[in-house]
Order: structure tokens, then sequence, then C-alpha cells
């Protein structure tokens, strides 16, 4: 934990962080290197949810990985692909998952978005860029100005991923564990009101 002194992790009890979603799907979106992957790992242990990543699920469906459907599908191939495991996913209950990054990109896919409760790990240009550069995996980001093509990506989704329950701004150099805690702080603000109403 060293360098991380400055994050005080206040977890929410053990009662609360169980209940606190009764059950309803939490839905991870953001920028790809956002660690939507890594985050919602630990908060499904915390909420006592099953885990899913939507690109594994595609590439277990497909029995090819993202790039290799990007390469010989197109684009539009993998994002109907994403749209039908989303919509296997949605009917069901006390799931986290990690969905791909351009998932906000189509219309259909907020219909089972708004099933759950959806929240934005919201990460800046310059670290998602430290993140992910020299990355040979990911089929959006083979350019050569990397920073620019986020930077692009980013002003496309910006306004979809704005349509989220919950905004989680994240400091790049904050542990996985705070992170996790100030995304279960911000659904319990953004739940209580709600609840709370006559």
């Amino acid at each position: 934990m060293a360098g991380f002194s400055s994050y005080e992790i206040k977890p929410l009890s053990d009662v609360t962080e169980k209940h606190l979603l009764k059950g309803v799907n939490l839905y991870l979106v953001g920028m790809m290197g956002a660690g939507k992957t890594t985050i919602g790992r630990i908060l499904a242990k915390r909420l006592k949810y099953r885990f899913f990543d939507t690109d594994a699920m595609i590439e277990q469906l497909a029995g090819k990985s993202v790039s290799e459907i990007f390469a010989e599908s197109g684009e539009a191939e993998f994002r109907q692909i994403e749209t039908k495991v989303l919509s296997e996913l949605s009917a069901y209950t006390r799931l986290a998952i990690a969905t791909g990054g351009g998932i906000v990109l189509q219309r259909q896919n907020w219909s089972y978005l708004h099933h759950g409760i959806v929240v934005w790990l919201d990460l800046p240009i310059d670290q998602l860029y430290l993140r992910l550069k020299g990355n040979t995996t990911r089929p959006l980001l083979q350019t050569p100005d990397l920073r620019q093509k986020l930077q692009t990506l980013l002003e496309q989704r910006q306004h979809l991923y704005a349509q989220a329950d919950v905004r989680v701004k994240i400091n790049g150099s904050a542990p996985p564990s705070y992170v996790a805690s100030r995304v279960l702080e911000e659904i319990d603000k953004t739940i209580k009101p709600s609840s709370q109403r006559p």
C-alpha cells in the first residue's frame, strides 16, 4: 500500500454492501483501460455477486479473440454479438458486469443497461494513455497516434457515458480497492434520495 497513504478507504459495512443494490445488476461503463474488469471483480466479491466481462463472453461465444472478430468480421459484427451477450446477462440478477468501452454506442444496449445501475468509471485521457500505450490486443487502438485516438473515442462517447446513473472520477494512482469503495459510496448516495421519497 506504499504510496497510497492519501487514499483513506472507508468501506461500507458488510451488511450495507450486500443489501445496497437489492440484487439489481451493476454495469460498469467507460473507456478501455479505465479498470472496469479489475473494479468489477472487487465489487462482485463485496456485493456477493457473480462477475462477468462482456468481452470475455463474446470471445467465448465466437470462439475467437476480440481482435480476430474485428479483423475477420468487422466492428458491426462485434457490436451485434455484444448486444446479444448483454441481453442474455440482463435476464439475470446479482451480477457485476464489466462492459466493453463501446457498448454505449448502440441505443438498444441502453434498454438492457437501464435494467440495472450503470456506473461510469471516468479516467483522464493522459492516464488512459499511460495504461494503454504498447497494448497490441485492442483493435481500435492500433494507430500511430494513440493519444489522439483515445481523445476522439472519448469525444464520441462522453455524452453517452454521461447517461450513467453514477459517475466516479478516478485518479490513475488510486488503488482498485479504493475505487471500488468510491463506487459503492456513490451508489449509496444515488439510491438513498430516491428510496426516501414518499
